[in-house]
């Protein structure tokens, strides 16, 4: 546990350290946002570089009071706060990766997201898919609570339609997971885009209806 913390809190910090350095070699107007057809329609000051690492530190820290929160749900030990943290790391490897993203098109002046060989969605979808196995692969394990997994009304009536909703949740998660990334590999842009929202769709919409199913044969 002691190791899982040591990397949270260094990919907590990361993505302020690499704007603070890159700061200075940093053009006085970067590329502020980007609009639906991948052009910049709006430039800011190059110090609005670190309001993303600043966004990263508050999400870290709301994961950590996550964790901390299901750990006091959880009757017995700390498995659902050990679960929580490992996705807080996946969750915090994505923002790393935006951070790098958005700091190289600001050195470079990028003002058509299309010139760049890696697609933003493709990027960001591409590591959540990552992050979607990996919690599916890790849902079976935690214990009943009102902050994480698979929670609909029938999911949380009992301890075994918990179980069984956890077991058929990571089974999505992972299929869902590996499609998404067949999706990133496959397309990019809007098509990536509207590809992957069907897809979790679709996983709403099973899951749903498979906790409805459980918590009715479970009476």
């Amino acid at each position: 546990m002691k190791t899982k913390k040591t990397v949270y809190y260094i990919l907590m910090y990361l993505p302020l350290a690499a704007a603070l350095l890159a700061l200075p070699q940093l053009p006085e107007k970067i590329p502020a946002h980007y609009g639906f057809d991948n052009q910049v329609d709006r430039w800011g000051s190059k110090y609005e570089a670190l309001l993303f690492p600043v966004i990263s530190l508050l999400m870290g820290y709301f994961l950590l009071g996550m964790a901390k929160l299901a750990a006091k749900k959880e009757r017995h030990g700390e498995n659902n706060k050990k679960v929580t943290m490992i996705m807080g790391i996946f969750v915090l490897i994505l923002f790393n990766a935006l951070n790098a993203y958005f700091l190289y098109t600001s050195l470079n002046k990028v003002e058509d997201l299309s010139s760049v060989s890696l697609d933003l969605y493709q990027l960001v979808f591409g590591i959540m898919g990552v992050l979607m196995i990996v919690t599916g692969n890790v849902m079976p394990k935690l214990r009943r609570n009102a902050m994480i997994g698979l929670r609909t009304r029938w999911s949380m009536k009992n301890d075994a339609t918990w179980k069984k909703s956890q077991f058929i949740g990571g089974i999505s998660f992972i299929v869902g997971g590996v499609m998404i990334i067949g999706i990133c590999i496959a397309v990019k842009g809007i098509f990536c885009l509207v590809s992957v929202l069907g897809v979790w769709g679709i996983m709403i919409v099973v899951d749903v209806v498979f906790t409805y199913r459980v918590a009715k044969r479970n009476g």
